[in-house]
């Protein structure tokens, strides 16, 4: 298990860096939102969890989050001192998978983030769609064995629809799937992103069918 810690509190970082590490666990701190900003937006795939705080110097960790689960499924916990019932509601909402209030024991904290990871590695991590293989924990994309590159919104855009294979997915539910709920540009962006996407695949790209009116549909074929 290797955690990320992204908390501004440096006492904090080190009393749970020490107790994680006599357990077995490395645990690498990030102090600031915009430095956990750029981690978030390479999609982080060599953690198996993050611990966010939400007040930190930079971007707080709702935004860190949001950006996070654009990117990646990794388990997040949120450890931080805001309490109110919106802020938990606002946590669950952006996609955390637990939210602790500050003081905590960090027993529990410890046995909650084991539980996390134990369940996402019983997993199953790798997509299959005709030529395509979508590996969801390694953030891999191969086409008939071959891997290869992908945009983060491209990655998000395919993932989604192999989650939904066969299905015919609108421009709208793609912006707010991938862009966010709080994204107020046009959905022909959408259109731009699928074209790249298609390309990047190359032959698999026709797997990708444009519903004329409706959206777009993947299948095996």
């Amino acid at each position: 298990m290797n955690i990320l810690l992204i908390e501004d509190d440096i006492q904090i970082c080190k009393v749970i860096q020490k107790y994680f590490s006599d357990q077995g666990t490395e645990v690498t701190a990030v102090t600031d939102g915009q430095s956990a900003l750029r981690l978030a937006e390479k999609g982080i795939a060599e953690y198996s969890l993050v611990l966010l705080d939400i007040m930190l110097p930079g971007a707080d960790g709702f935004t860190v989050c949001r950006t996070i689960r654009k990117n990646s499924d990794i388990p997040v916990v949120f450890i931080t001192a805001k309490g109110r019932e919106e802020d938990i509601l606002r946590g669950y909402a952006l996609g955390c998978d637990d939210y602790i209030v500050k003081p905590f024991l960090l027993s529990v904290l410890y046995a909650k983030c084991a539980a996390l990871v134990k369940r996402t590695e019983q997993t199953d991590t790798v997509l299959a769609c005709g030529a395509i293989r979508l590996d969801t924990k390694k953030l891999i994309c191969c086409v008939n064995g071959q891997e290869v590159e992908l945009t983060p919104k491209g990655f998000a855009i395919l993932y989604y629809m192999m989650e939904h294979e066969g299905w015919v997915i609108a421009r709208e539910t793609l912006l707010n799937k991938v862009w966010g709920d709080d994204y107020f540009g046009i959905d022909r962006v959408v259109d731009n992103h699928v074209k790249r996407l298609r390309k990047a695949l190359g032959s698999a790209g026709s797997q990708i069918h444009t519903v004329f009116g409706r959206g777009y549909k993947l299948t095996e074929k």
